[in-house]
């Protein structure tokens, strides 16, 4: 009974296990010529430890529960369109944010989906280290795959500070990527309607 105790006392005691992800924060810091223990940077592993895990949260998400069986059978068959959905991601290669406006769109086949939820599913793919063209393409396979429509347009625009900050140096610069699938990919005037759409303001 006592040594019961005694383990117990002893694994409340026992201190908590170095963060791995914090001690490669300070030592990024010590190769770059600072001090992990100076006042300013004391906080900065934990803070960028916290941030990393929530920019890289969609690695942990299940599509299925974010989307939370949000299908709605319904009588339309035009195009739904939500677009200026604003994306935030980290490039894989340099680990720079890029950040800009996604839109998406499809033609129902007898289901629709929340509106709430296209939002949901591009936070998915985009808080995880990506590219900016995979990123497009997993939206589109995403929506297609779930609910099946005549067919689904992505486009993102996006400027990337790999290109803005270093490299290249091209403030101005902006990316732009697209996927069509179905009807998008197939017709013409349905690729021309969704690409009018989207460059119109309100």
């Amino acid at each position: 009974m006592i040594e019961d105790q005694l383990a117990a006392f002893e694994e409340v005691e026992k201190p908590a296990a170095p963060d791995a992800m914090e001690e490669a924060v300070r030592t990024i810091l010590r190769q770059i010529g600072e001090s992990p223990e100076r006042d300013g940077l004391l906080r900065t592993p934990v803070r960028v430890a916290k941030s990393l895990r929530f920019l890289t949260s969609g690695y942990h998400q299940d599509l299925d529960k974010v989307l939370n069986g949000a299908l709605f059978t319904v009588a339309y068959d035009e195009m739904v369109i939500v677009k200026d959905i604003e994306i935030f991601s980290l490039c894989e290669h340099h680990l720079l944010p890029f950040f800009g406006r996604c839109h998406v769109a499809y033609i129902p086949n007898k289901k629709v989906i929340g509106l709430s939820k296209i939002p949901r599913l591009v936070d998915v793919f985009a808080r995880r280290l990506q590219i900016q063209e995979r990123l497009t393409t997993q939206i589109a396979e995403a929506i297609m795959d779930r609910i099946r429509p005549q067919g689904v347009g992505v486009v993102i625009e996006a400027r990337h500070l790999c290109m803005i900050m270093r490299g290249v140096e091209k403030q101005n610069s902006v990316a732009v990527t697209s996927h069509m699938t179905g009807l998008f990919r197939d017709c013409e005037l349905t690729r021309a309607e969704f690409l009018r759409l989207i460059r119109e303001r309100i």
